[in-house]
Parts: C-alpha cells; structure tokens; sequence
C-alpha cells in the first residue's frame, strides 16, 4: 500500500489555499475555476481550516445568507484532521470514513504540504486491487 508521500507526488496541479478573512464567493469562485470541493485556509503560514461545498451547503445556502457577506472564517471548519506523509492510504481511509470528511490536509514537518481527497485514495485502493487481481491470474495460469 502507498503511502501519502507518493500519492503527493504522482498527484498534478498546484495546491489551492484562501485565507480567513475571503469572502465565501471569492473562495466559491476559486473551488469552482479549479473543480474542486475543498480549500485549505492558510493565515500567516498556518493551516486554521478548511472550506468545503458540505460547509457552504450548510452554513450559508441553507440558513439564507448571503456569500458577498460573510467570510469564510465564519464558516469553515476550523477543527481539521491532518496527516502525516509516511502515513498509509489505509490509514487515510480509516480516518476520513470515521470523521466523515472527503478532504485530508497532509503536513510535513509543521508545513503544509498538500491535501488528498476521498477520490485520490479511492483511485489508489481501485489500482491496487487491480494489480492484485493481474497478479492472482497471472498464478492462476502458470
């Protein structure tokens, strides 16, 4: 099984970080030119959370606020899980099923160092058992 370090690195495309103080439809507009659910929130070097579409979806389209209003420290979630990069995709998995959370911010040595989605691990675990399988005919047949 890979580790996150490896998945950081065969992953493309840059990392994608707002600050507290961001309009929510400036973050909105970010996580949508990019195709993506999820920012880290970065102030001062520091990762203080993270916006998702779960967070927006709930705490303003839901409770009728207005996303030219507010920032996004009023609404993301500043109490986030991280990992570490020689933790395992296994690991990963286990700790967003039992959160119950699609993103992981990965730190490495105090800084940020990326972020992995549930689609990232999936994608792996989906190879993974690919090759296991190639591997099982491959004895089969000899």
């Amino acid at each position: 099984m890979k580790t996150v370090r490896q998945l950081l690195a065969a992953k493309s495309g840059d990392l994608r970080t707002i600050t507290s103080a961001t309009h929510v439809i400036e973050a909105l507009k970010l996580m949508a030119a990019h195709d993506i659910g999820a920012l880290l929130v970065v102030d001062e070097g520091r990762l203080v959370g993270i916006m998702s579409e779960r967070d927006y979806a709930r705490k303003v389209a839901l409770l009728g606020k207005s996303s030219s209003d507010i920032s996004v420290a009023e609404i993301m979630t500043a109490k986030v899980t991280s990992v570490r990069p020689e933790q395992t995709v296994d690991e990963c998995m286990q700790l967003m099923t039992e959160g119950r959370f699609r993103h992981l911010p990965v730190i490495d040595h105090g800084k940020l160092a990326g972020i992995l989605s549930i689609g990232d691990l999936v994608k792996e675990v989906i190879a993974d058992q690919a090759a296991v399988i190639q591997y099982l005919e491959t004895y089969i047949q000899t």
